[in-house]
């Protein structure tokens, strides 16, 4: 099969500055679609359950995810190819299935982001969460509606950044966590709940979180062996910048628990994360908190919506970028439409389907170890590093392993 590129990349021949900003797109993309409303949501969650313990559960995620991003932005970048096609190139049909388990992940993901958006503008402005999701879920279709949308996109992503960071920075300061206990306990566990960590790696790098950078470098024309160097380490610093903020905002949450606190995990109104905020902060820290779990949910809604439909390429190939803008703003409204009208809580929601792309994750990485290992043809002859390769294949049985022993724990999410 020859190597196709994106519809609408760009050649590869580009200037330092164009490159950086390619790279930097993909890396907070990435980065912030991992550190979405359902990891605050997910991480208020366990900690309150499992407390200290649950730090082994993040070294756990950030580990799989340094193999899984490395794995999947190193093939892509060398193949020019989209997700789903090098999936159909190594196992002819199996980039279709990859493309509707995404899309669909992705869509349940995006109704849970909506709902983290309606939860943010509720702890902001005591605003009613439906009404705050759809202004949320329209805002975002305002971006893929704009003349230049991408440029639009990364912006937005970048301010939502940097105002995450802060605020997360500032609670974790007020809350006084245990540090040196946490530390422990992020190599000697006194807990492991497999279920729980499924359900932490689906949210941050399971579904379309594994290939949002990826397509992003693509559509940037970032790619090729000459841009490898690069990519590599903007594949590392992304995952350093997930690293950072999932343990700072779990630092944060145990610091509020380890005092005694007790978080309401219960009925339609729990909202895990905003509790521990106002606990650490009053309500100061309630209002920072929807200012946190707004701006993680808008560049999640930009985020899923924009590398769901990436797949769509594997069913018709010609899309344009403007096709491609149009088809976002329908899932967006797809995903918005199906939050008002499901009766879930936004807070079960977000934490179960963080669970459901965690069982997603295993397959689209199974395809990719398999292509890596048996199809260097689709490289162009380029000789797969055989460490990135061992580690990737232990990884992808690793995460079988947890899916399995998880699935029932996480279906029960749902109904708990």
């Amino acid at each position: 099969m020859d190597q196709q590129s994106s519809p609408d990349s760009k050649p590869t021949g580009m200037s330092v500055r164009s490159r950086r900003s390619a790279l930097m797109a993909a890396v907070f993309l990435m980065s912030m679609s991992a550190v979405g409303p359902g990891f605050i949501t997910q991480t208020a969650t366990f900690t309150a359950k499992l407390g200290a313990a649950f730090a082994f559960g993040i070294l756990v995620s950030i580990l799989i995810d340094f193999v899984v991003q490395a794995n999947i932005w190193r093939i892509v970048t060398i193949t020019k190819m989209r997700a789903s096609d090098i999936a159909n190139a190594a196992i002819p049909g199996s980039g279709y299935l990859l493309a509707v388990l995404v899309i669909i992940g992705g869509l349940f993901f995006n109704i849970g982001n909506i709902g983290g958006a309606g939860l943010g503008f509720n702890a902001m402005i005591d605003l009613d969460p439906k009404i705050g999701g759809a202004i949320g879920a329209i805002a975002a279709i305002g971006i893929f509606l704009s003349r230049r949308a991408g440029v639009a996109m990364d912006r937005v992503v970048y301010v939502a950044a940097f105002i995450k960071l802060a605020l997360i920075l500032y609670a974790a300061y007020v809350s006084g966590p245990p540090v040196a206990e946490a530390l422990r306990q992020t190599i000697f566990p006194d807990t492991i709940d497999f279920a729980t960590i499924t359900t932490i790696v689906g949210g941050t790098v399971g579904g379309y979180i594994t290939y949002a950078g990826a397509h992003r470098l693509l559509d940037k024309g970032t790619v090729g062996v000459e841009n490898l160097a690069a990519v590599n380490r903007a594949a590392f610093s992304g995952i350093a910048i997930t690293g950072v903020l999932r343990f700072i905002l779990f630092l944060a949450v145990l610091g509020v628990v380890s005092s005694g606190v007790i978080i309401d995990l219960s009925g339609k109104a729990a909202n895990p994360a905003g509790q521990a905020f106002q606990a650490a902060a009053g309500n100061i820290g309630f209002r920072l908190f929807g200012a946190v779990l707004l701006a993680s949910a808008m560049t999640s809604i930009i985020g899923a919506a924009y590398t769901s439909v990436s797949f769509l390429t594997a069913f018709k190939k010609d899309m344009t970028e403007r096709q491609r803008n149009f088809a976002t703003v329908g899932f967006i409204a797809i995903s918005l439409i199906s939050y008002m009208l499901m009766t879930t809580p936004p807070a079960a929601m977000l934490v179960f389907v963080g669970g459901l792309n965690g069982l997603v994750l295993p397959i689209g990485l199974s395809i990719f170890m398999y292509a890596a290992w048996a199809r260097p043809d689709l490289m162009g002859g380029y000789r797969y590093p055989r460490w990135l390769l061992i580690l990737g294949i232990l990884t992808c049985a690793l995460t079988w392993y947890m899916g399995y022993k998880s699935i029932g724990p996480i279906f029960a999410l749902l109904s708990a």
